[in-house]
């Protein structure tokens, strides 16, 4: 079971499961069918949530699917007959944890802990907890406190509304329970609010480094997915740089920026991105903000996704929700269907560029459209500058191509082809120079 502190008095407990460094080593996995979901996405939500035990390290017990849209339970979400037999199950599997997809209250989470004799997670806190591991920078590190401080924010609130009512006593500002909730409250804000501030002077290094990338701008592609859609392993097909490829949830959380050379010789910053989900906990969302500015300052974005897996449009769609709260819905995109290599003839949608990232099919052919891409947002023209002008035309080569480069008398000439947005900067700068 869990290693938990003691504590002075018994209350309830502010600190959730994902404050603890271990967790439970049996998991039973369980979901209820909701009223607007069919079977089969609700067994495709049971499976992720097995993925996302295995992900945490869990050895996965066994899981349980409730097919019947009932109304939720208000005081365990399972009716009194399911809570039964996820207590049978449990004996028998020998599971010390129950994992259920659904978000609970610390009400529901602690009469269903008491009722089976074992811990109780929600999705939100597993995610969280995943999260906490797999944060490698300080940025992340920060990043994902401060949504688990968020969260367990809510959970003080709500969990401390019965002692909230123990007002009153002669000559008493207020009960003992309110005096608790209210110093939990302001440790947690303060606490907060330092993170916030840390976050702040990490984000000011991320704008200069954006900055000084920006003086010298090369396009940025950004790869986003679903989560284990194998971007990951495209990143280092594409850049051979080495970084954690693994066959589980959420394996890359600290984004990854590297420069690469198109097969027309223009050179791109790619950038890789936290994996999203499915319903992603709003406050991973708001936290991870600056980290996605990547996919904010893209110019274009391949959006990868595992076509081998049935379910690959409601992944699409997860990720598309989560673009639109970035507000990245409006950067080109190009579709990329990955793992080609798993399906006996895969028939993609029109437009989509099919791939194996790990036996690298299609990638020369990924490239080329990337390429193509690009090449529409750029311009070729003739263009002559005086040849002690060296500057200038050493910045144009550093942004562009030149072709047909020749110098007469005390003129330099060549064929240049730049951005629509660096011709625009190399006419301002020869403007600054009249």
């Amino acid at each position: 079971m869990l290693r938990t502190k003691k504590r002075a008095s018994p209350r309830p407990e502010v600190f959730t499961l994902i404050e603890q460094s271990l967790l439970p080593g049996r998991a039973l996995c369980a979901h209820r069918r909701a009223r607007d979901e069919d079977t089969l996405s609700a067994e495709t939500v049971l499976e992720e949530l097995t993925l996302l035990a295995d992900s945490a390290g869990l050895e996965v017990a066994g899981s349980r699917l409730f097919p019947h849209a009932a109304p939720f339970h208000p005081g365990t979400l399972f009716g009194p007959g399911q809570v039964e037999l996820l207590k049978e199950q449990i004996a028998a599997t020998g599971a010390d944890l129950l994992l259920v997809d659904h978000a609970t209250t610390p009400i529901q989470a602690a009469n269903l802990s008491k009722a089976l004799e074992v811990e109780v997670m929600d999705r939100t806190a597993l995610i969280l907890w995943i999260f906490a591991q797999r944060a490698r920078t300080r940025e992340g590190k920060l990043q994902v406190e401060l949504a688990r401080l968020e969260y367990q924010m809510g959970r003080l609130v709500r969990g401390w509304t019965h002692l909230e009512r123990q007002r009153g006593g002669i000559g008493v500002r207020g009960g003992p329970g309110e005096t608790q909730i209210e110093l939990d409250r302001r440790m947690i804000r303060d606490r907060m609010d330092r993170i916030k501030d840390d976050l702040g002077k990490v984000k000011r290094h991320r704008d200069n480094q954006r900055q000084g990338r920006k003086q010298r701008p090369l396009p940025g592609i950004a790869l986003v997915g679903y989560t284990n859609a194998g971007k990951s392993t495209l990143f280092h097909r594409l850049t051979e740089k080495g970084v954690l490829i693994a066959d589980q949830l959420f394996a890359t959380l600290d984004p990854t920026v590297c420069g690469l050379d198109l097969p027309s010789g223009q050179r791109i910053v790619l950038s890789d991105t936290v994996g999203f989900i499915r319903h992603l906990p709003h406050m991973l969302v708001a936290a991870f903000r600056a980290t996605l500015e990547e996919v904010l300052e893209a110019r274009l974005l391949l959006h990868v996704v595992d076509i081998s897996d049935p379910e690959w449009q409601r992944s699409v769609d997860a990720v598309e929700e989560v673009l639109r709260e970035l507000g990245a819905d409006e950067i080109p995109v190009l579709m990329v269907a990955n793992k080609i290599d798993r399906l006996p003839e895969p028939v993609l949608p029109e437009g989509w560029v099919g791939i194996s990232a790990l036996t690298g099919e299609g990638i020369e052919g990924l490239l080329q459209v990337v390429d193509a891409h690009l090449e529409e947002d750029r311009r070729t023209r003739p263009l002559s500058l005086p040849v002690a002008d060296g500057a200038t035309i050493a910045w144009i080569k550093s942004r562009g191509k030149v072709e047909q480069e020749q110098i007469e008398e005390l003129e330099w000439r060549g064929i240049v082809t730049l951005t629509v947005e660096d011709w625009g900067r190399l006419e301002r700068m020869l403007r600054g120079n009249d």
